[in-house]
């Protein structure tokens, strides 16, 4: 791999369109006479600047990407992104370090939620509206990637999910354009509907804009130290559940629905498997709360199932203190951060059609174990499974495992108690947001940790986000040979 113009191009393209994005919060900062606006202005410049020289520099030669430039692209867009993201945090009144300011944009582009933030209640408008804007962009972002190039690079069983009109030569570039406009166009909408109804269930309408942003894109990223808790309000905790379920479906049906394909959202694997296991999880864990911990049945089932798909879809926002509820609590939410929604949607995880591969690959094998002779085929959505597929799958448990596993030891290495290193690996690959425990909880922030804990944590909400594999290829010596 020689020619990198590609490559620049697109990652001036997409400084350029950051930059574009600062200029909200500086002219939000600017109305209310909060003195930020001048960091937000010039961090523009500055990104906009280089991502416009970028882009200059690169537009001669071939701009087609072979598979390699595709991999070194994915990774290295969202660094580059997350290091001049993280300028408005550095230089604003809240003066956080880099390593900081570098953590918190780069939860934020990741859609994972974890905050080095403190006072969020008295911070200023510009910043606030900046962390909702890095999430919003960030799940419109994972969601194309997860249309138009994670099925391409074959990552983790995604392919499984590619479409097949982007495989026709001469018409794979201006159809992927097309469905990953539709899909912007789709989400935006979604996102005014949810800011609406948040201001009309009585928030005021700078919360309303962030959270549904946030809620969308299930970020997690909030106004408020005490996370949605702080509205203590029963329609806003079901509005924004309803729209954490539409942040987990996967973008593609609805994209099919208004095509009339309504029925492709009941019929697909996914979408039934990723309710039936929250359906059973939160009817156990609102029993659970209103047996042992005596809360009201009503009470117990909005808590639960706020709570429940806020963790299950890394989406990360809380109603109250959910490692406080018991011995019960604290294993369910640790195994719930890892399954994730659906291919296609804003949430992270391992996904819930993983599970499902492997599921219908080992009911194939135990058939195949009572009758050897026999022909025993996995199917997912009424489909045979590849071998290929299943092999992919299997690779991605197992660099998920082993990398939760370094990430953990790592930080147990720096003085984490077992708790906060375990539970902190686990939600920065899983990019769900808060951890478990007093420190990194709920009710906690990941302010106190060592800084290299936080670079820790930042390299493994990257490895999470982009699927293990878009990275990991980028450290073998075939990569760079080609």
């Amino acid at each position: 791999m020689k020619d990198f113009r590609p490559i620049v191009l697109v990652i001036g393209m997409l400084l350029t369109t950051l930059a574009v994005g600062m200029c909200v919060p500086a002219a939000v900062d600017a109305y209310v006479g909060n003195p930020d606006w001048q960091v937000f202005a010039a961090a523009a410049g500055v990104t906009c600047f280089i991502g416009v020289t970028m882009t200059l520099t690169s537009r001669a030669g071939d701009t087609r990407f072979t598979v390699r430039q595709a991999f070194l692209l994915t990774t290295l867009s969202w660094i580059v992104l997350t290091m001049f993201a993280a300028l408005p945090f550095t230089f604003s009144v809240l003066n956080l370090s880099y390593t900081d300011a570098f953590f918190e944009a780069m939860s934020g582009i990741t859609t994972t939620g974890s905050t080095v933030i403190t006072g969020l209640d008295t911070a200023p408008p510009g910043i606030l509206l900046w962390r909702a804007i890095l999430q919003w962009l960030g799940g419109i972002g994972i969601i194309i990637m997860a249309i138009a190039v994670l099925p391409m690079l074959r990552v983790g069983g995604m392919q499984m999910f590619r479409v097949e009109a982007f495989e026709t030569e001469g018409k794979a570039l201006p159809r992927a354009a097309h469905i990953s406009a539709v899909l912007s166009v789709i989400y935006v909408v979604l996102t005014m509907i949810w800011a609406v109804a948040l201001w009309l269930a009585g928030l005021g309408g700078f919360d309303a804009v962030a959270h549904a942003m946030t809620t969308i894109a299930t970020g997690g990223f909030s106004t408020h130290d005490k996370s949605i808790g702080a509205f203590d309000s029963a329609l806003v905790d079901a509005i924004i559940t309803l729209g954490i379920i539409v942040g987990a479906l996967p973008f593609l049906l609805y994209f099919k629905a208004l095509q009339g394909e309504v029925r492709s959202l009941t019929r697909d694997s996914q979408v039934r498997g990723f309710f039936a296991i929250v359906s059973v999880i939160v009817l156990i864990s609102a029993g659970w709360l209103w047996l042992n911990n005596e809360v009201a049945p009503l009470q117990a089932l909005r808590f639960a199932s706020f709570n429940v798909l806020s963790i299950i879809t890394g989406t990360g926002y809380s109603t109250s203190h959910f490692d406080a509820w018991g011995s019960f609590a604290m294993p369910v939410f640790l195994f719930i951060m890892v399954i994730g929604g659906c291919a296609g949607s804003t949430t992270c995880g391992i996904k819930i059609f993983r599970f499902q591969v492997l599921y219908s690959a080992a009911r194939s094998q135990l058939h195949h174990l009572l009758q050897p002779h026999g022909v025993f085929i996995p199917y997912y959505n009424r489909r045979p499974v590849p071998e290929e597929v299943i092999t992919s799958v299997l690779g991605f448990f197992f660099l998920y495992g082993v990398s939760l596993a370094l990430l953990a030891v790592a930080l147990g290495l720096l003085g984490l108690d077992f708790v906060t290193a375990v539970s902190g690996a686990t939600t920065a690959i899983s990019n769900v947001g808060p951890g478990l425990g007093p420190v990194i909880g709920p009710a906690g922030t990941f302010q106190t940790l060592p800084d290299s804990a936080k670079w820790l944590l930042s390299g493994g909400m990257l490895l999470g986000r982009l699927e293990l594999f878009t990275v990991f290829v980028l450290f073998t010596r075939s990569f760079w040979r080609g």
